[in-house]
This record gives structure tokens, sequence and C-alpha cells, in this order.
């Protein structure tokens, strides 16, 4: 029997995810139960893209779509992977709906890739070639680094880090309630904030920010309280270089940290993480202040997976 395309449309749900959460850069992440819906579907030529909500304005970018160029991108790995090489199918179909805003600190952009790998491996006859660790690499290859990727792939809590075998992640469970994102209406491109690190740290610096991920992992793994969270959320590498690109989230997060809340600028911001639910927000009216969409999150338990009928299908 020759090998072929799927003939049903596939439809994944991608989380949004929080890197960082304070001294963990460039390594630390957690998935929210925040979702991106992508239904991809071979046709018979042509390409044909819907998007609902957030990003809407780009629908018309046809092969320079993020989530079109990574399906073709993960089609062509599994075409190198041995088995069957079809080449790229005749026409794609794609529809988006997106809630996870864009441009604000919340894995937009890890979401779309992870959405294309796994669509592109249940499209694929030889789908199930591109393991979890192919997934990674390439979702990372194509993000940059691997902090969003890696809980948008496996849900939870992720460490992730790249030795001698490429990007890697380790997932875990935290014990931790409800957390809220507090979401400005101004977006800040991921480049401008990373653009504002310095080339150095200071020694004391970074060995305060080793112990702090150090103690968020115990404090995150071990359902410690919010004094414990507070002092472990503490950072000194990244964020106060980053604040003259993001004032209004850098005065709310000290605003915040000054009240005893654990507060940190999720990602690259501007989106503020609150280790704190969203009715104890509302009872410190005063320090948020005007201006910030409240979501009342969980940790999503799952990653990216494919929705068949209401149910959700790892892939």
């Amino acid at each position: 029997m020759t090998a072929s395309w799927a003939s049903a449309p596939v439809l994944v749900r991608a989380p949004a995810t929080s890197a960082n959460l304070g001294p963990g850069f460039d390594s630390l992440g957690l998935a929210l139960t925040l979702y991106d819906e992508v239904e991809v579907a071979v046709t018979g030529g042509g390409l044909a893209i819907e998007v609902e909500g957030e990003g809407a304005e780009v629908a018309d970018r046809g092969e320079r779509h993020l989530i079109v160029s990574v399906l073709g991108r993960a089609f062509d790995m599994l075409n190198g992977l041995g088995g069957a090489d079809l080449g790229r199918p005749p026409g794609l179909r794609l529809r988006c709906v997106n809630r996870i805003p864009h441009s604000r600190g919340l894995g937009s952009s890890s979401a779309a890739i992870v959405a294309g790998i796994v669509a592109a491996r249940h499209l694929h006859p030889e789908g199930h070639r591109l393991d979890d660790a192919a997934a990674l690499r390439l979702a990372t290859e194509i993000e940059g680094h691997p902090d969003n990727v890696a809980p948008c792939l496996a849900g939870g809590l992720t460490i992730a880090w790249t030795g001698a075998q490429g990007p890697r992640s380790v997932r875990l469970d935290p014990k931790l309630g409800e957390v809220t994102a507090l979401v400005p209406e101004q977006r800040l491109a991921t480049e401008r904030a990373r653009g504002l690190l310095p080339e150095t740290v200071p020694h004391g610096d970074a060995a305060a920010n080793a112990g702090r991920a150090a103690l968020l992992i115990a404090a995150l793994s071990q359902g410690l309280g919010q004094d414990v969270l507070l002092e472990a959320t503490e950072d000194r590498l990244h964020q106060d270089h980053r604040a003259p690109a993001m004032p209004e989230s850098a005065e709310l997060v000290a605003r915040l940290r000054a009240k005893g809340v654990p507060a940190v600028i999720s990602g690259a911001g501007p989106t503020v993480l609150v280790f704190t639910t969203a009715a104890q927000v509302d009872s410190m009216c005063a320090e948020v202040g005007n201006g910030w969409h409240i979501h009342p999150l969980n940790v999503a338990p799952q990653g990216a997976c494919v929705r068949h009928g209401g149910s959700s299908v790892r892939p």
C-alpha cells in the first residue's frame, strides 16, 4: 500500500507558556491554560489561511506565515528521516483560532511553532519518526531558544538546556494553584527586549540567580508558600535591564513585590505573571491600576495535543 497524507484535518491545541519565571533565564518555563487552536488539512492544491483572533492581520502572508513555514520544515525533516518521501503536500488549508496575546511574553510564537510540528507529524504517514526529542530540536531551531517550546510540547513546568546532544528538557508537575497573567495593551518584540541585555553580568548577580532558580524549583515542586516564592522569584539578570522597554510592567512588578506578592515579567514581557489568584489580585487594585487585562490561569498539565471529538490525544 502506498503511503499517503492523512485524509482528515488535524486539530491541534497548544498552550500559552511563561518563560524565565524570574531567575530561570532561558531555562524555566510553565505551560498555562490559555490555548490556540490550529486546524490543518491537506488539499489537492493551493494554500488557504483563515485566522480568528490574535494575528488576523497576518493571514495573508501565504508561505511566509509562521505555521505554514513550520509545516514545510517539519515535512522536510520527516522526509529526510527515511520511510515515505512525499515531498510537500499539494495544497494546505489552515485555520487558526488564536487566544494567546501576541508579543506579550506568553509564548504565542512557540505555540504556533509547536502546533505546526505536531500537525505535521499527524498528517505525514511517517510522523512517528519525528519523536519528542526531534520535535524539541526543530522547535528550538526555529524559535531560537527552548524555554517556551519545551513547556508547550510537554506541559507542566520544564527545565530546558542545550548540551552536546542539542536542546533537552525535563518536565515536572508543580504543586501550584492558580496564577494570574496581567496583560497590557502594548506589545513588545522579543528581539527588542533581548537587545537590552548586557554582554556580561557581575559574578554576584549570576550566583544570586543560580541560587534563586534552584530555590524556585524546590518551591514549585514542594508547594511552598508565597513567602518562599517571593524570594525564589527574585531576578538580577534580565528584568531590570529590560525595564526601559516596559516601564509600566517593571513598576507593577516592583509595587506587587513590595506588598509581598511574587510577581515577575513573563518571558520577554510586557505581561506580568503573578503567583496568586485573580481574587487576590482584585484586592490589590491600588497596586495594579487600570489598563491591564486580568487572566486567571492554571498550569496546563498537558502540552500541545491533537483534538478528536472533544478528547485530547498526545502527539
